[in-house]
């Protein structure tokens, strides 16, 4: 169950990265709002998991998904360039989640 709170926790950190781009800095109110909102879950998500996670493990995966989910984001929906270098570093970063989870943690 921690895990699956994990890949939530990294989803809404996904939509807190967005959020903060659609803010305009903080201009825009709904934005805004969302921002604080998805921050709020994903660390309330978080800290739930780390109680019976390892933190070094459970941080790396959720800030992975996270940058993996809002550089995917970025390239697909605010067209941002896409790039081997880019595509390759999102394969590396997989990469060492999956090394995590394998090396343990559980």
């Amino acid at each position: 169950m921690a895990w699956v709170l994990i890949v939530v926790a990294g989803l809404f950190e996904v939509a807190m990265a967005y959020s903060l781009k659609l803010s305009d800095g903080f201009s825009s109110v709904l934005p805004s709002v969302a921002f604080v909102v998805f921050a709020v879950l994903s660390f309330g998500l978080l800290s739930l998991a780390l109680k019976s996670l390892e933190v070094g493990t459970a941080y790396a995966v959720w800030t992975g998904i996270g940058a993996v989910g809002t550089a995917a984001l970025g390239m697909v929906v605010l067209g941002e360039d896409v790039s081997p270098l880019k595509i390759i570093s999102i394969v590396l970063i997989l990469a060492g989640v999956v090394g995590l989870n394998l090396a343990g943690g559980h």
